[in-house]
């Protein structure tokens, strides 16, 4: 199974996401972790990213007879390169949106069913905005996107910190329209007499 395919599904991916910063659990941790999917379906998916080698199994101990493993991520695995992404065609996209959807509204979902859940206080946000960019201006905002994100990926699990998960979206929700299209004629003829314009009733 390549990368893409093995990451391309919602379970598999939001246990990814739970081991990054160099945590180790083991499959009781992860069930807890993501308590809205049943254990047998998350033993099914944590065996298959192992098998994948996504997984590796960082420490075993015999617990009450049976073995217990603890699992770390290969980063260098969980990883869909560039040249997969260019690969993709439009459904492929489709696809692939829904199951960031479909991980965004759980892991939200899972998170206000926690007993403390304070969004006001957790800083909570899920804003959306319209904005007109250039090009230039595009490759400029991501490129400002990536220097503040890029340096926070290599954070390690501590007691002080709390994971988050931030979800950057951007897609054209318009073309680009040729200048003539969209900005209006400029006036040319003299400017008409003030007194010349019609005034309001009284």
């Amino acid at each position: 199974m390549d990368t893409l395919e093995l990451l391309a599904h919602p379970v598999r991916l939001r246990v990814v996401h739970a081991m990054r910063g160099g945590r180790t659990l083991t499959t009781s941790e992860l069930c807890a972790r993501i308590p809205d999917v049943s254990k047998a379906t998350l033993y099914r998916h944590i065996d298959l990213l192992a098998t994948e080698g996504v997984l590796e199994v960082a420490d075993e101990r015999r617990v009450r007879g049976a073995v217990e493993r603890r699992y770390r991520l290969r980063q260098d695995l969980a990883v869909i390169d560039d040249a997969a992404i260019k690969s993709l065609s439009p459904d492929d996209h489709r696809s692939g949106f829904a199951t960031a959807m479909a991980i965004l509204l759980a892991e939200f979902n899972a998170y206000l069913n926690r007993d403390h859940a304070d969004p006001v206080n957790d800083l909570v946000g899920y804003r959306q905005h319209a904005i007109w960019l250039s090009r230039d201006e595009l490759h400029e905002l991501i490129g400002e996107l990536r220097s503040a994100i890029a340096p926070r990926l290599a954070n390690r699990s501590s007691p002080d910190r709390a994971q988050y998960l931030l979800s950057p979206i951007l897609f054209p929700i318009e073309a680009s329209s040729p200048a003539s299209q969209t900005d209006p004629e400029p006036h040319t003829g003299p400017e008409p007499d003030p007194q010349s314009r019609p005034r309001p009733a009284p």
